[in-house]
């Protein structure tokens, strides 16, 4: 009876782990579209922006990096992808 329990106890978090990354790659792709409908349509850029310049400016890369996962909920990959960015485009 034990084994049983175990048993399903581990299918249920292997099920959940797989529920969990689908819906993680499925955000992923949804927030992709967002930004390449918010460039077509020319919205505004994040307000956050002009912060992460200036701490970009002042060689606070690290801290500009945090900044920008903190307020915008971005990984660390990602967030430093957006920091590398704003970088390209303030040269």
């Amino acid at each position: 009876m034990e084994y049983t329990l175990i048993i399903l106890t581990f299918l249920i978090v292997i099920y959940l782990s797989v529920k969990v990354l689908t819906l993680e790659g499925r955000i992923k792709n949804i927030n992709y579209t967002l930004n390449q409908l918010a460039k077509q349509s020319g919205t505004l850029e994040n307000q956050i922006n002009e912060e992460l310049r200036q701490l970009i400016i002042e060689g606070k890369d690290v801290k500009a990096v945090k900044k920008a996962r903190e307020t915008l909920g971005l990984s660390l990959i990602e967030g430093k992808k957006y920091i590398d960015e704003l970088k390209s485009s303030h040269r």
